[in-house]
């Protein structure tokens, strides 16, 4: 295997995190026809971090919470219900206009009606999370972390959450931890602040073992040319990935791991999905295949926390691929946007095609 873990280590996986609670309708209405809805604590990395934990392997989250606030209570509750350690320290709420955890509304879409996704970030106190509220040298140093997975939602949150990602890189380095980058781009969080972005995440980038991200995270986080205007379908768009993975690779050459996801949404509930990961000069690549879907939301996620779990457990390369895919795939079966695998034989079932009662 191409990347060697760090042994003896209190963490297989470290996500800092912004948490945030996720609303949706129960009965699969749009959200402004609903009156009843859903409320699961969210966020993008412990959608990924939470394959590991449920199964089996410890996990935690470096994130920060609203002081006295009953959010803040219910997401801690909710982590510790996914088996996953939280540290971070306590913001005062200040007046009413202070301080809250971020709200994310959506509905799942049915048949030929799409999801709508609303976020409500405004006063997000995930956008303090900063270097000087954890102790890193005893995090990295002495508990000791096999992977930390870092996303570039969290690392351009703001200045606090940009800086923080970078350091927790730049100690991951130096303690020997493998480094996880989801590249995540999003226009509206790099608003006026693209030379700073680049650079912080292009040092990120640099140290980074595992590289994902797709065409536009690629182009415009790293500034990676994209692939060439070719035919149409599926085979082009594989070949043209291919081609900007080896600039990608060529540019950083300190990652041997690069992955991105495919997806041709055919309705709501139907879509074909696939995946494509390269590992030193070996490709994986697997081409889409119909799944069906509840709730979309999280899937890209759970195919990074599957790919991340089959890394940890030090299977052939040819696994992390699939079992990624697999654990996307089962993502989107959930109504909550993390997959809640009961076990390993779960997931591979689904890549099985094996979707028979098991009693």
């Amino acid at each position: 295997m191409s990347l060697s873990l760090k042994k003896n280590c209190a963490y297989s996986l470290l996500v800092p995190s912004s948490m945030g609670i996720r609303i949706t309708p129960v009965n699969g209405q749009p959200v402004h026809s609903s009156h009843l809805f859903e409320m699961q604590a969210t966020s993008a990395e412990t959608n990924v971090a939470s394959i590991s934990s449920f199964l089996g392997l410890p996990v935690k989250v470096l994130t920060t919470f609203v002081k006295d606030s009953p959010i803040a209570q219910f997401i801690k509750s909710d982590l510790k219900s996914r088996h996953i350690d939280y540290e971070g320290p306590e913001v005062a709420q200040g007046d009413p206009w202070g301080y809250r955890h971020q709200f994310n509304i959506a509905d799942s879409g049915f048949g030929s009606r799409g999801p709508r996704v609303l976020n409500d970030r405004a006063g997000e106190v995930g956008r303090t999370l900063n270097v000087k509220d954890f102790d890193l040298e005893r995090i990295f140093g002495k508990e000791g972390v096999q992977i930390v997975h870092l996303s570039g939602l969290i690392g351009a949150l703001s200045p606090e959450t940009s800086n923080f990602c970078l350091e927790l890189a730049r100690f991951a380095k130096k303690h020997g931890t493998r480094i996880s980058f989801d590249l995540n781009y999003r226009a509206s969080f790099w608003k006026g602040r693209d030379k700073e972005l680049r650079e912080i995440f292009t040092e990120i980038a640099s140290v980074a073992d595992i590289l994902i991200g797709n065409e536009e995270d690629f182009q415009l986080c790293l500034g990676i040319e994209g692939p060439e205007a070719g035919g149409k379908g599926i085979d082009a768009k594989i070949d043209g990935f291919k081609e900007m993975i080896g600039r990608v690779k060529k540019a950083f050459p300190n990652a041997s791991v690069f992955a991105t996801t495919l997806r041709q949404v055919i309705s709501a509930n139907e879509h074909l999905w696939g995946a494509i990961m390269l590992e030193e000069n070996n490709w994986q690549v697997i081409e889409p295949r119909k799944i069906n879907v509840l709730d979309r939301i999280g899937g890209g996620d759970g195919f990074v926390g599957g790919m991340l779990y089959a890394i940890l457990r030090e299977w052939e390369p040819e696994k992390w691929a699939q079992f990624g895919w697999a654990s996307g795939a089962l993502a989107t079966t959930f109504l909550t946007d993390y997959a809640q695998p009961a076990d390993e034989e779960m997931i591979w079932s689904i890549w099985g095609g094996n979707a028979r009662v098991k009693r």
